[in-house]
């Protein structure tokens, strides 16, 4: 499947003015922020390591991290719709 099928289906299906790559750019930004390791939110995301004897020697999936994570990420969300404490951002002047 690609992206824009995704899109899509956000968009036309959902009537959410949204792409796939935004929910993917949010994850990563809200995890790094939160402290999870570089290492592990680029494997979900199925980003190849740029130091090509790095990505050559480290071929580790980080499955037990993964879980952890994308379960804390989960739990993140259901908290978000089911009302959790949530600042708002005010646009600046």
């Amino acid at each position: 499947m690609i992206e824009n099928t995704l899109t899509y289906a956000i968009r036309k299906r959902l009537n959410f003015d949204a792409t796939a790559h935004g929910f993917r750019t949010t994850a990563s930004t809200i995890l790094n922020e939160t402290g999870f390791r570089v290492d592990v939110i680029e494997r979900q995301l199925a980003h190849r390591d740029r130091n090509k004897v790095r990505a050559a020697y480290n071929q580790s999936q980080y499955l037990a991290e993964r879980t952890q994570m994308m379960q804390w990420y989960s739990d993140y969300l259901d908290g978000l719709k089911t009302g959790a404490d949530v600042v708002p951002i005010k646009k600046a002047i």
